[in-house]
């Protein structure tokens, strides 16, 4: 179809020229063109592909999750674990017999493991099928390329490194709505050793603190009831994270506000007072420690010690006894001994997390832990891993047990796996709690009283509308 529409050159930009050309798609069609995005990793990729998704809408395209329907396919990739990326190649693979049968369809790769070199070289070479390979600055480009493509059948690698200004006018096409995805930074300093996301993503830029009221008020006003804020390091937000928090909670409506994530160098007594005392906020911080060793943390270049990290968890344990924490735990670093490894989990009992995020240590080209001795096996570190799985599988249930008899408000966002007469949905703590209530209740705070505990929930029965 594209060689009907390729002639259209007499508009001034890609995006008129793009919009004149779903027109005609649809005229001919009888469809608007189909985009498939898919996001794969963290919330920070979950919302560039909501920006994805908005742009595309500009210029006429709908969307499907049906390979088969799309003339454009996107994969938004991560790069922080190597079976994230194993699984995009899959994908990629999956599709060439797709590509072979319609040869208009476009495919692309984007995100953070398209803005490594090696990887986009192994896709030129490799895997012909793709059009389109883009990196995480690029975004502002996607109308340009996408019409050098349509128009002229090119093949585009776009892995620029200029950290451009951040675009505070971008419209969001967000499936989820009840929560909200708000980021407010990008990038990274830490240079953790063990990380990727400094090379992929870039410094830090922070968004102008009205720019991110004025989100939050507009979503807040289209009824969203949970807005996260999002950043690598929120506590090095520019214009001073406290204080936006602080003005955040002052926007009025029925809403709460969470935030990811923060780095445990830069947590305060400061941080934690503006928590605690802004009554939108939950009480709750996903503080990642990653080991629970003082060399180990060295090795990671995380800048802070055990006794550190701690001394947090008391500040605010100190201010609230219920004050809830998760965090994020790499297993098998290199050079990590057994020994070491048993330091993560006594920390894990020192703390009470309410949950643990913990992964396989998986090295990343580039990095400075990369070019570390790795001696410990896989087989070894999915052992640790499932032993550490176990003991805070144990924590959690004598944590949550408290809860047993509590009232405790909850926002329901789906079904429970319980069954079709259960709801879902966390409480301010970030705990997941089940419910039997009525379909009605989701998307609205509830008051719900714990009757059992379990190691991965809390499960209640209904107390009245909040």
């Amino acid at each position: 179809m594209t060689e009907n529409f390729s002639e259209i050159i007499n508009e001034e930009t890609a995006p008129q020229k793009l919009l004149q050309w779903s027109g005609e798609y649809e005229r001919t069609c009888g469809h608007k063109p189909l985009a498939l995005i898919h996001s794969y990793g963290c919330q920070q990729n979950v919302s560039d592909g909501e920006k994805i998704k908005g742009m595309l809408s500009k210029v006429g395209y709908e969307f499907t999750s049906d390979v088969n329907e799309a003339q454009l396919i996107l994969y938004n990739t991560c790069a922080v674990r190597e079976n994230a990326e194993d699984k995009v190649f899959g994908k990629l693979g999956d599709l060439k017999h797709l590509k072979e049968n319609n040869p208009e369809l476009i495919i692309g790769i984007c995100g953070c493991m398209a803005q490594q070199k090696h990887v986009a070289e192994k896709i030129k070479k490799t895997y012909r099928q793709v059009d389109l390979v883009f990196g995480t600055f690029a975004y502002n480009d996607m109308y340009n390329m996408l019409w050098e493509i349509i128009s002229k059948h090119d093949r585009i690698f776009n892995l620029s490194e200029n950290h451009v200004d951040i675009n505070e006018d971008f419209l969001q096409l967000r499936d989820d709505k009840i929560r909200a995805f708000v980021p407010i930074m990008y990038g990274c300093n830490n240079f953790c050793t063990y990380c990727i996301v400094p090379y992929v993503r870039g410094r830090e830029r922070s968004r102008k603190p009205e720019s991110v009221i004025a989100e939050v008020k507009a979503l807040v006003k289209n009824g969203y009831k949970e807005i996260t804020l999002l950043g690598q390091n929120v506590n090095s937000y520019s214009y001073g994270f406290p204080e936006l928090l602080r003005e955040l909670d002052k926007i009025e409506g029925d809403f709460r506000i969470r935030f990811m994530s923060s780095h445990p160098k830069d947590a305060s007594h400061e941080l934690i007072d503006a928590i605690l005392e802004c009554k939108k906020v939950c009480k709750h911080l996903h503080l990642p420690v990653q080991a629970g060793s003082d060399r180990i943390l060295k090795l990671m270049n995380r800048r802070y010690t055990t006794a550190d990290y701690l001394k947090i968890i008391d500040y605010a344990r100190s201010k609230d006894p219920e004050f809830s924490f998760t965090t994020d735990l790499i297993v098998g670093f290199p050079s990590e001994t057994y020994e070491e490894f048993c330091e993560t989990k006594e920390l894990i009992k020192k703390v009470k997390y309410d949950n643990i995020y913990s992964f396989v240590y998986s090295r990343r080209s580039g990095t400075k832990a990369a070019e570390m001795e790795d001696h410990i096996s896989d087989k070894q570190k999915g052992l640790w891993l499932r032993e550490l799985l176990l003991e805070q599988r144990e924590v959690s249930t004598a944590w949550l047990s408290r809860f047993v008899g509590r009232t405790v408000t909850v926002l329901p966002t789906g079904e429970g796996r319980t069954g079709a007469d259960y709801l879902t949905g966390k409480s301010d703590e970030d705990m997941i709690v089940e419910v039997k209530a009525d379909k009605k209740y989701i998307g609205k705070f509830i008051q719900v009283r714990i009757t059992k505990a379990m190691n991965w929930a809390l499960r209640g029965e209904l107390v009245e509308d909040k």
